[in-house]
């Protein structure tokens, strides 16, 4: 018996592995399936050390419509929902050491959003939507509110969560919710920037940044200088530090920059 379509399906070149979310007959909803091989594809981009970068991408006009509603009305006879195991992918894609960059070129909903707001980088196109939607159904933003409520401004919070209207890309970058919105016809490009930008950075440095920009904000100001001093001491004694002073100083590139990368204009 032949195995069945993957759900997410899996690219690596230049040191960016695409993990594309591949389930258009439910507006590549979120269902148990898709998430298990979501969280597959980003346990072997992590483990691989020439992947560099992650990029969740999609097939079809719509990024993801949320948790998979079908599914959930015939599990939670017994008690249970696919929108469980939300919380283990959002902790993979924001824990993970290497930068994941969202490419949306269409609408994403409720689950979607907690997705997106997950990667530590988010592109999408000027015409995008995306809404809050799970007050019109009875349930609220419970798990992804985790990964979205520190990206958006308390006052959009408020409105888009309560109203579950729906917004576009423009508003959804004047938020915080993304990165920026290019039109779509620049998408591609955009993304392709970022990807070329993201690689030239050391692994280790990278990771290290992402957990700094995880850091809750000081108690005591001299004590977090003082730690933060000594992570920075840390770093430049380092192989990577060594070798990207060395670079810096011969005008080359480090030998972490994989060798077809031209630098971002």
């Amino acid at each position: 018996m032949s195995s069945p379509d993957p759900l997410v399906r899996v690219a690596t070149s230049r040191g960016v592995t695409t993990l594309t979310l591949d389930s258009p007959p439910n507006r590549n909803a979120l269902s148990t399936p898709l998430m298990t091989q979501l969280l597959a594809g980003l346990d072997a981009a992590v483990a691989d050390d020439t992947v560099r970068v992650v990029v969740l991408d999609h097939t079809g006009p719509v990024f993801c419509s949320g948790a998979d509603l079908k599914e959930t009305a015939a599990a939670s006879v017994a008690g249970t929902v696919p929108a469980g195991r939300l919380g283990d992918v959002l902790a993979a894609v924001r824990e993970c050491p290497k930068p994941v960059l969202a490419r949306v070129a269409g609408p994403a909903r409720a689950g979607g959003l907690g997705l997106i707001a997950a990667a530590d980088l988010a592109i999408c196109a000027e015409d995008a939507t995306f809404a809050f939607t799970e007050v019109r159904i009875g349930v609220i933003p419970a798990v992804i509110s985790a990964t979205v409520l520190p990206r958006l401004a308390p006052r959009a919070a408020a409105e888009l969560y309560l109203t579950g209207d729906t917004f576009d890309g423009r508003r959804a970058a004047e938020v915080g919710l993304v990165t920026t919105a290019v039109p779509a016809g620049e998408l591609d490009a955009t993304v392709a920037r970022f990807c070329a930008s993201l690689v030239r950075g050391a692994p280790g440095a990278l990771a290290g940044t992402k957990q700094l920009l995880s850091r809750p904000a000081p108690a005591d100001l001299r004590a977090e200088l003082t730690t933060l001093s000594e992570l920075s001491t840390g770093y430049f004694l380092s192989a990577e530090g060594r070798e990207g002073v060395r670079a810096f100083r011969e005008k080359r590139d480090a030998k972490w920059v994989p060798a077809s990368t031209d630098p971002p204009a």
